[in-house]
Order: C-alpha cells, then structure tokens, then sequence
C-alpha cells in the first residue's frame, strides 16, 4: 500500500485500478494545489445564447471530432493536435464559442500529448466532476457554451500547481498581433 505525504493511504484497488504509480503520483500531487471554484464564470454568461443551440446546431457549426468532444465530453488521441505544439505568443478560445479561455504565458509542455495551461482566465471556465473511468476527476467546460474542454489535475507548475489538459480540437488559436 502506498500513502501520501499527507498520510491518506491508497488502497491495493485503487492503485491497480488507478493506473499504478502514474495515479499515485497525481492523487499524492493532488494535496498540494487548490482546485478551481466549481461553476466560476457561469453567472456572467448565464444568458448565453449559446446555451440555447440545439445538438443540430450544434452538429451544423462544428467538425465531428470537436462535437464530439465538445458536446459528448469526449478525449481526442493524444498527440494529434498541432496546439500541442504551438509556441506562438496569442490566446486559445474556446472552438465552440470563440470565448477567450487561456493564454499563451500559462502553456506548457506536460509531456501527456494534449495542450497544458497552468491557468485559465479568469471567469471563462466551469468544472463539474465526473467518474468515467472509475475515480472522480474534475472535467472542465466553457462557461459560456458549456463546451467540455477536458480535465484539470493538481499535478502542474508554479505558482498554481495545476494542469489544464486540454483536447485540441475544443480550442482555436488565435495568435498575437505582431507590431509591424
């Protein structure tokens, strides 16, 4: 059995369940940073018309990859997305809404094959928790289209310890202007 420094101890279940040492790695990373406030930035886009797309609307405006993710909460393959990569000064909205969601100071390269952000702007996301592959993690969405994004981990950088794992289809970037 292993145990976290905080002293709460995964069970022989739960470690082979969880994926192992990556898993313990991330519940034990999990003690050390402040989720995000569940639902922040959903009051200001509460009247979204957004909100009142249907799925054929929804089905109209987008690629089948990002309404599948975007609108069935699904996971692109790992390093597909040219976002990964992207190295450019600017900022990643949301590809459902156009609503600004990250920038580009808070990407970094986590190594797991999607975009990674330490840090959302402020008021742009909600989060919600789900318990699809057995253990709860936190999902996050757009506020204003409720788009899924993807899911964030305590297990990132400074100065907040977080890792915004993002599916790159669910964002369009949108680079800096370069003065000229």
């Amino acid at each position: 059995m292993a145990s976290c420094k905080s002293g709460s101890a995964l069970s022989r279940r739960v470690f082979l369940l969880g994926g192992g040492a990556s898993f313990i790695m991330t519940a034990c990373a999990q003690t050390e940073a402040q989720m995000p406030e569940t639902d922040a930035g959903t009051q200001f886009y509460s009247e979204s018309p957004f909100r009142a797309l249907t799925d054929e609307d929804w089905q109209a405006r987008l690629s089948a990859k990002a309404y599948y993710v975007l609108r069935e909460a699904g996971t692109e393959r790992a390093f597909t997305s040219d976002l990964n990569t992207e190295k450019r000064d600017g900022i990643y909205h949301c590809a459902g809404c156009d609503l600004a969601l990250f920038s580009s100071e808070t990407k970094y390269d986590s190594g797991t094959g999607w975009p990674s952000f330490y840090q959302a702007l402020e008021n742009r996301i909600a989060t919600s928790v789900d318990y699809k592959i057995g253990y709860p993690r936190t999902e996050y969405h757009c506020a204003r289209c409720l788009g899924h994004q993807g899911h964030v981990f305590k297990d990132g950088p400074v100065p907040t310890g977080l890792r915004y794992c993002n599916n790159g289809v669910a964002l369009k970037f949108v680079p800096a202007e370069v003065p000229g």
